[in-house]
């Protein structure tokens, strides 16, 4: 049945009671957070900045303390900001690193919760550098490929210390997905190994293949330096399917 309302004029108009025109009375800490966004993006506050205090929040917006504090930890979760305690909260800079970083926590979860989650990244990893590795052949220079063998030599350096090893591991493929100059790949590339070597640390200590591994690092590296575009990319490969089986899933 329908309802009678007055329209614009003041006469009786018939509104329809079905639920897509029922009025949802949203919350406050939703609308200071969607004005808050806002602000953020349009660059009414920039990186770096610090947001106003609670008090100005609460008389800017016309609301009580525990919206400010709920909608001020949305933008926390989201990234947006840094909350510090006895500080006053700080705008963050918007990159693709740092968006992709809030995914972490799910992503975790998500591969830990069944055998082919973890499988299938493995798969999408292996299409993701056989392409970047092609991409950094056609375009590397020659300080490029001085910086990726010296990233291989870090890595050499920290032979016997897992955890340091496997960051310097991160540091080289990272740097082939730099190549690209783009940035988003950048922060596909670190993204992707952080999840994935969540499930590599604890083998890398026994595993004994270290040295195959900077091998074919080097190998790598021999191939983008001579601009072999298909050398690159099956050395890549052969690299991936050596490696991937060290990553396990945890029973």
């Amino acid at each position: 049945m329908a309802d009678r309302v007055q329209d614009g004029s003041g006469r009786a108009a018939m509104a329809d009671s079905g639920d897509g025109d029922k009025i949802v009375r949203r919350k406050l800490s939703d609308q200071v957070l969607e004005r808050m966004e806002d602000l953020i993006l349009r660059g009414g506050i920039a990186p770096g900045d610090t947001l106003p205090s609670e008090h100005a929040l609460m008389d800017r917006f016309g609301v009580g303390r525990p919206a400010i504090r709920e909608a001020m930890q949305a933008l926390h979760t989201r990234g947006l900001i840094t909350i510090s305690h006895g500080e006053r909260s700080r705008v963050n800079a918007l990159t693709p690193d740092a968006v992709l970083r809030q995914g972490d926590a799910v992503a975790r979860m998500l591969l830990s919760a069944a055998p082919e989650n973890l499988e299938e990244l493995k798969q999408a990893r292996a299409l993701f550098e056989l392409g970047m590795v092609r991409f950094g052949a056609a375009r590397a220079t020659p300080e490029d490929v001085a910086e990726l063998r010296g990233l291989i030599e870090r890595q050499r350096a920290r032979l016997g210390e897992p955890a340091a090893f496997i960051e310097a591991d991160i540091d080289f493929h990272v740097r082939l997905a730099g190549l690209s100059g783009n940035r988003i790949l950048s922060a596909v590339s670190q993204a992707m190994l952080g999840w994935l070597f969540r499930f590599h640390s604890d083998l890398l200590i026994w595993s004994g293949h270290e040295d195959v591994t900077l091998a074919e690092h080097a190998g790598i590296v021999d191939a983008i330096e001579a601009a072999d575009a298909e050398r690159a990319a099956a050395a890549m490969e052969a690299h991936l399917a050596r490696s991937n089986a060290l990553y396990r899933h945890p029973k």
